[in-house]
C-alpha cells in the first residue's frame, strides 16, 4: 500500500487539487475555473488507473496495451503479491 500512496503521480495530483481548492475561495466560478477542475479530475482518473495497473502487474495479471506500464510488467512483479492472489482464488 505504501508504494501507491507515496507515488509521485498521486502526490502531484493531490497537491494540484489542494492548490485549486485554495484558489477557488478567492475568486468566482468562471469557465477557466471549470476547465481547471475538469483537468484535475482527468489527472486523478489517470493516476488511479495507473495505480490499478501497477497493482495488477505486481500480482502477475495482464495489463492493457494502452497502459503506460505495458511492456514493463516484470519491473513491478512481486512473487509475494502473486502468492496472495493465488491464495485468494483458491478460497
Amino acid at each position: 500500500m505504501r508504494k501507491y500512496l507515496s507515488g509521485t503521480g498521486l502526490i502531484g495530483t493531490l497537491t494540484s487539487g489542494y492548490a485549486l481548492l485554495r484558489g477557488a475561495n478567492a475568486q468566482k466560478f468562471t469557465w477557466r475555473t471549470g476547465l481547471g477542475w475538469v483537468s484535475w479530475g482527468i489527472t486523478l482518473a489517470l493516476t488511479i488507473g495507473t495505480i490499478i495497473d501497477i497493482r495488477n502487474a505486481s500480482r502477475g495479471r495482464t495489463v492493457s496495451e494502452d497502459s503506460p506500464i505495458h511492456g514493463k510488467e516484470a519491473k513491478y512483479y512481486s512473487p509475494r503479491d502473486a502468492e496472495k492472489e493465488l491464495a485468494k482464488r483458491r478460497r
